[in-house]
């Protein structure tokens, strides 16, 4: 794949979740961050099935909102039985 193809697909992913995705530190509702989570994950296999590429910092990304969600739903569970 070449360097081009690379920086456009990282240009256009860059552009996806800026326009449709908060911030993980700014996700105060479990069930948003879910939504994100799928639809990052969605679209990651996407770009790994058609274009074999996927920027380390999508995967990075991902990591951060399962870890806010998980830190979420620590909490829900604390409040909730203890």
């Amino acid at each position: 794949m070449s360097e081009y193809k690379r920086r456009r697909i990282d240009m256009e992913l860059k552009t996806f979740t800026s326009r449709h995705f908060e911030r993980p530190s700014e996700c105060r509702n479990p069930e948003q961050i879910r939504f994100y989570v799928t639809q990052l994950a969605k679209k990651i296999v996407e770009l790994e099935n058609s274009c074999s590429y996927v920027p380390s910092w999508a995967n990075a990304l991902l990591a951060e909102y399962n870890q806010k969600q998980n830190s979420l739903l620590h909490v829900e569970f604390r409040s909730s039985y203890c």
